[in-house]
C-alpha cells in the first residue's frame, strides 16, 4: 500500500487546460522531432516540469510517448530516402546501453535527495547540454549564411573526413548515408552518450543529431531522419525501465502523442521543402531559449535544497512563472519557424513548376 501511494504522489491532477496545453506541447514536440530528428523533448520535457511534473516522471513519461512517435515519422521520412536504418539500429543498440545506466543515476538522485534535487539535476543537464549543443549549432548556421553557402552542398568536417579514412579490421561497417565504412569503435561512445543523455533528461538528439553530422559526415537530412530510428529503440528500453518502477505517467504520454503524431508527420513534410541550413537553425533556435527558460528554475531548486540560493516564496514564484512564459516562448518560435520554412518552401517549389 505505501507503494501505491508513493507512486501516486508522483503524478499531479490534470485539469482542462492542462490537457489542452499538453496537446498543443506534443503538436509543437512533434512539429519540431518530424523537422530536425530529435525527440523533441528539449521541449516537452521543461514543458512538463512548467506545470509541475516531476522531473523523473517528465522524463520517463516522454520517453514512453517518444517510441511510438519516433517510429511514425521513421516511416514517414523513410518514404523520402532520408533514413540510414543499418546506422539507426547500430547507434540505437550501445545507445540502449546509455539509457539502462542513465535511468539508473536518475533513480539513485531521486532516493538520495528527493525530488527537489531530481529538478535540479535534470535542469542542470538541460543547461549545460544546451549551452554546448545550442551554441555550437547556432554558430555552424551563422557561419554558414555569412558565408553565402546556404544553397552549396554539405561539406563533412575534416574530423567526420579523418575518422572514414581510419581502418580497424573487424569493427567496418558500411553505412549508405555516407557511403563509406566507418569502425563502430566511433559509433559505440557516440550511442552509449546518446542514450545516457536520454535517460538523464529524455533528449537524445542533442548528441545523436550534431555527432552524425560532424563526427561521421551524414548529411543533415538523413542524421535527423535517421535519429528517429535511435530514438525508436531508446524509447521502447527506456519506457519499460521506468515502467517497472512506477515513474510513467501514461496519462501524460498518451495526451502528448496524441498530439505529436500530427505535428511529427507535418515536421517529416516540411524537410522536403527546406535547405539543411534551416534545420540547424531550427535547432539551435529552440534549444537557446528553452536554456534560459531551465536556467531560471536552478535558483530555484537549490534553494528548496538549502544550497547557496535562500529565496523568498514571492521570488521563486516570480521566477517559475518566468521560466513557464520563456517556455511558452520556445514552443511558439519553434513553430513558427518550421510552419514559415514549409511554407516558403512549398511557394519557392511552386514558382518553379
Amino acid at each position: 500500500m505505501n507503494d501505491l501511494v508513493l507512486e501516486a504522489s508522483n503524478f499531479i491532477d490534470l485539469n482542462v487546460a492542462e490537457i489542452i496545453y499538453l496537446f498543443v506541447v506534443g503538436f509543437v514536440g512533434g512539429l519540431v522531432s518530424g523537422f530536425i530528428g530529435s525527440g523533441g523533448a528539449f521541449v516537452l520535457t521543461p514543458a512538463m516540469m512548467g506545470i509541475g511534473v516531476p522531473a523523473l516522471v517528465a522524463v520517463a513519461s516522454n520517453m514512453c510517448h517518444k517510441f511510438p512517435k519516433a517510429l511514425v515519422g521513421a516511416l514517414k521520412r523513410a518514404k523520402y530516402g532520408q533514413v540510414d536504418y543499418k546506422l539507426g539500429i547500430v547507434v540505437g543498440i550501445s545507445a540502449e546501453a546509455g539509457v539502462l545506466y542513465g535511468a539508473h543515476i536518475q533513480e539513485s538522485i531521486k532516493a538520495t535527495f528527493g525530488e527537489a534535487g531530481s529538478n535540479l539535476y535534470v535542469s542542470a543537464a538541460f543547461v549545460l547540454v544546451l549551452a554546448i549543443v545550442g551554441g555550437f549549432v547556432m554558430r555552424d548556421a551563422i557561419k554558414t549564411y555569412r558565408n553565402g553557402t546556404i544553397d552549396e552542398k554539405e561539406v563533412k568536417t575534416k574530423l567526420a573526413q579523418w575518422i572514414q579514412t581510419i581502418n580497424i579490421p573487424g569493427t567496418m561497417v558500411y553505412f549508405k548515408s555516407i557511403d563509406a565504412k566507418i569502425s563502430v569503435l566511433f559509433t559505440i561512445p557516440l550511442g552509449f552518450a546518446t542514450g545516457l543523455l536520454a535517460a538523464t533528461i529524455a533528449v537524445g538528439g542533442f548528441v545523436g543529431v550534431p555527432s552524425m553530422i560532424y563526427v561521421m559526415g551524414v548529411p543533415s537530412l538523413m542524421a535527423s531522419a535517421t535519429e528517429l530510428v535511435v530514438a525508436f529503440v531508446m524509447g521502447l528500453g527506456g519506457s519499460i525501465k521506468y515502467a517497472l518502477h512506477g515513474l510513467v505517467d501514461i496519462r501524460l504520454a498518451m495526451i502528448i502523442l496524441a498530439g505529436s503524431l500530427f505535428g511529427i508527420q507535418l515536421g517529416a513534410i516540411g524537410t522536403t521543402y527546406v535547405k539543411p541550413f534551416m534545420i540547424k537553425v531550427v535547432m539551435g533556435s529552440i534549444m537557446i531559449i528553452v536554456l534560459l527558460s531551465r536556467l531560471l528554475m536552478v535558483p530555484v531548486y537549490m534553494s528548496q535544497l538549502d544550497i547557496f540560493f535562500d529565496l523568498t516564496e514571492k521570488t521563486s514564484s516570480l521566477l517559475s512563472k518566468t521560466s513557464f512564459a520563456i517556455m511558452i516562448f520556445a514552443l511558439a518560435v519553434g513553430a513558427f519557424i518550421v510552419l514559415f520554412s514549409i511554407w516558403k518552401g512549398k511557394k519557392e517549389e511552386e514558382a518553379t513548376n
